[in-house]
């Protein structure tokens, strides 16, 4: 298998009345890469997810990272409450996209309010997924994160944290 592509950084674009987004550009080609039905000259697809009342941001999937998910669902008990509330997450409060010709996406109304947005939208990567976020909510979570460090030695690594968080190589 080839190497994945990740996604990287943060970027703030507008949002216009009918709630048209560019998709930043580096994050394009890994949805590109991402979606197994993609060549040259089509409109890549990835999935957001919006979640329940508690999700405040988009979390935006590309087709092969939804999928990997979504086998790992289908590998669960069916009918096991673990199960459901994952299909319900990821399955039913979720939408398949594509980005258009110019690079943009139309985030429905219903997304829209969801989150707050209306002139700009946050992107943020998170390695496998990006998120849209408000851009005020989104500079809150980051507070959120400073605190954390700011509760760290001085000599603190952040690399530390992937020692004390490794995930079991057989999931």
């Amino acid at each position: 298998m080839g190497r994945r592509l990740r996604f990287r950084g943060e970027f703030t674009n507008k949002v216009d009345t009918k709630g048209r987004v560019s998709i930043p550009a580096p994050f394009r080609r890994v949805l590109e890469a991402g979606d197994p039905d993609w060549t040259e000259g089509l409109n890549p697809n990835f999935v957001i997810v919006y979640g329940d009342h508690r999700r405040k941001y988009l979390e935006c999937y590309t087709v092969q990272e939804m999928e990997d998910v979504e086998d790992r669902i289908s590998r669960m008990k069916r009918g096991s409450q673990k199960r459901r509330v994952l299909e319900r997450l990821f399955s039913t409060q979720s939408v398949t996209t594509s980005v258009d010709e110019t690079g943009r996406i139309v985030l429905s109304a219903k997304l829209r309010d969801k989150i707050g947005l209306s002139k700009e939208a946050q992107f943020a990567s998170n390695v496998d997924t990006f998120q849209i976020w408000e851009p005020a909510t989104y500079e809150d979570e980051l507070a959120s994160t400073e605190e954390y460090l700011d509760e760290m030695d001085d000599d603190f690594d952040p690399l530390m944290l992937l020692d004390e968080d490794e995930e079991d190589e057989d999931l």
